[in-house]
């Protein structure tokens, strides 16, 4: 298990799970000739062969005052509207045991946030219970941007994950729709990250002076960090996804961070050896963002 401290705030890492792929099967751009050219990826984001490795995983905020938040909660288990992708890792996995585990009551929960609705990131919304989906975090209030819902409303979204992951929420009266803006509490709030979907956020922690931030699929990969052009199959519109994470990185490099920044997202995926050097590039990217953000 990982944990980072940012000021007052402690960000646990519950994994669901984990693995090895081909990168030009989620980044038609890149090879895996072209993983093994960044040297920095291997062995913590890469392997010998350059295949890459990926995470599927919730982040939990614990606040000095009490405050008990979750970022995206996966897959969750027993769902049927994996895309044919994934089919084959659809095994169910002990997530709420290691979520106990870690030290998290998941009746004390008092926020769950979507970074955005697609099926791995809203999993654990819910949970099969008696043959009927209730909610995984009872007490929680589900914070979705409503301008992202509107969107998958309107757009013909994927009627199974929203069945099964989304409207059990809303029926029994758990979510807010909120601003791509919104402020959370005082160190929390969120940062509007369009691309992979129109209306994508992600998730800035600011305390004591020290900022994080959580990706969502902002960035899937810490090669994104070399190569910002690498985008993905899942993008809804890859040329906004470059965009914004190219002049995040173009910022970022003007005030002075090294480009690699090669332990910045450990946040969102797999391990990183050096964690002091991971809080310390994430706080450069985050800064760099509300840059962005800024400008638009």
């Amino acid at each position: 298990m990982q944990k980072w401290r940012v000021g007052d705030v402690t960000i646990t890492r519950i994994l669901e799970r984990e693995g090895l792929g081909d990168i030009s099967a989620l980044m038609p751009p890149a090879s895996s000739k072209d993983l093994l050219e960044i040297s920095w990826l291997q062995p913590h984001f890469c392997d010998a062969a350059g295949q890459f490795r990926i995470a599927a995983q919730a982040l939990v905020i614990a606040t000095a005052a009490g405050r008990c938040i979750v970022v995206d909660t996966c897959w969750g288990n027993d769902k049927k509207c994996l895309p044919q992708l994934f089919q084959a890792q659809q095994a169910n996995t002990p997530f709420l045991e290691d979520f106990a585990a870690a030290g998290f009551d998941r009746t004390r929960i008092d926020t769950v946030l979507c970074t955005h609705l697609h099926f791995d990131h809203v999993g654990w919304n819910t949970m099969l219970q008696d043959g009927k989906w209730v909610p995984t975090f009872p007490n929680a209030r589900y914070l979705m941007a409503r301008a992202e819902y509107q969107h998958w409303i309107d757009n013909d979204c994927d009627w199974v994950v929203f069945s099964e992951s989304i409207a059990p929420v809303m029926e029994a009266g758990l979510v807010d729709l909120v601003e791509t803006t919104a402020v959370i509490c005082d160190e929390v709030r969120l940062v509007p990250t369009p691309g992979h979907t129109p209306n994508h956020v992600s998730v800035e922690i600011s305390s004591r002076g020290e900022e994080a931030l959580i990706t969502g699929d902002f960035i899937h990969h810490p090669c994104q960090m070399a190569r910002p052009e690498w985008w993905t199959v899942f993008d809804d519109s890859p040329d906004d996804a470059i965009a914004r994470l190219s002049g995040c990185l173009s910022l970022r490099d003007r005030r002075g961070c090294d480009r690699a920044g090669r332990p910045a997202y450990g946040l969102k995926l797999s391990e990183s050896a050096d964690r002091g050097g991971m809080k310390q590039a994430i706080t450069k990217v985050s800064a760099s963002l509300n840059g962005v953000h800024d400008k638009t």
